[in-house]
């Protein structure tokens, strides 16, 4: 709780609108966790809620829109929250795409690969992605989104991205499903990019051995040697804070239309085709 009433400024704008499903754990980390969606009856009438659809019915979420609400959540043993990629008042218009980079071992070395190698091809593309480590084993791309496309055709565009890449770097990159035909190489994950997904949200603890943060990086970050997806903690972040303060900062500000990047992608990949 003190955790997350000190940092609650830089995680609100990553949860504010958002319906959020919580990761609570309230036996400890050797005890069962769950993953919970609807709102408890004994929450207070002052944390908001929001009725989402889902198939053959709807749930009633919990929003995190404030401080109070983010402690109250931490006190009910919400030890990280995950919100979706879209707001609750346009539940099937994403604002957020995400890639996730997990290696396909321990090679964190090929995460810094291929988080590089997926930003380069974002910034041809007129995208301004943010970079951050997930506290558990990897790296996720984020990119801030104007409201315009629903999950069908954000996805198609994160797979098409992928793919591309993935042919660029055939020998480190796959987008395999299928962990037998991977062959050692590292998967891009797009299929986060959907109705009713969550996401970590940028400096929620997650629920592993000393409390490891998911962390917003500064993209030159990559090339630091001690960087790794667990670097920062529940006892470590706040002091990260005051001396680099918050990579995400204004993180909306670089939300773009995918009309142009998707012309853009289609055209580089018929070159490249050539």
């Amino acid at each position: 709780m003190a955790y997350y009433r000190e940092i609650a400024r830089p995680i609100l704008p990553h949860l504010r609108g958002r319906p959020v499903s919580m990761e609570r754990c309230p036996d400890g980390l050797d005890g069962q966790s769950f993953f919970q969606k609807e709102v408890s009856g004994h929450f207070p009438e002052w944390i908001r809620r929001e009725e989402v659809p889902k198939q053959d019915g709807s749930v009633t979420m919990a929003v995190c829109d404030d401080a109070a609400t983010l402690a109250y959540l931490a006190n009910q043993a919400c030890v990280t929250p995950h919100p979706w990629l879209s707001r609750a008042d346009r539940p099937d218009h994403p604002d957020r795409l995400v890639f996730d980079l997990d290696p396909p071992g321990d090679d964190f070395e090929t995460v810094r690969f291929a988080a590089r190698a997926l930003g380069g091809l974002l910034d041809e593309l007129g995208l301004r992605p943010a970079v951050m480590t997930t506290g558990s084993r990897g790296l996720r791309l984020l990119l801030p989104l104007h409201r315009r496309d629903d999950f069908d055709t954000v996805r198609a565009f994160a797979r098409e991205t992928a793919e591309l890449l993935a042919a660029r770097h055939p020998e480190r990159l796959t987008t395999e499903t299928r962990k037998d035909k991977r062959r050692g190489r590292l998967y891009l994950d797009t299929q986060r990019n959907a109705y009713a997904q969550t996401s970590v949200a940028p400096y929620a603890v997650r629920a592993r051995p000393h409390a490891p943060v998911a962390t917003p990086l500064a993209w030159e970050e990559l090339d630091d040697p001690d960087l790794g997806p667990r670097r920062w903690t529940l006892r470590t972040l706040p002091g990260r804070l005051h001396a680099v303060g918050d990579p995400s900062r204004g993180l909306g500000r670089r939300r773009r239309s995918l009309g142009p990047a998707w012309r853009r992608l289609r055209d580089l990949a018929a070159r490249e085709r050539r």
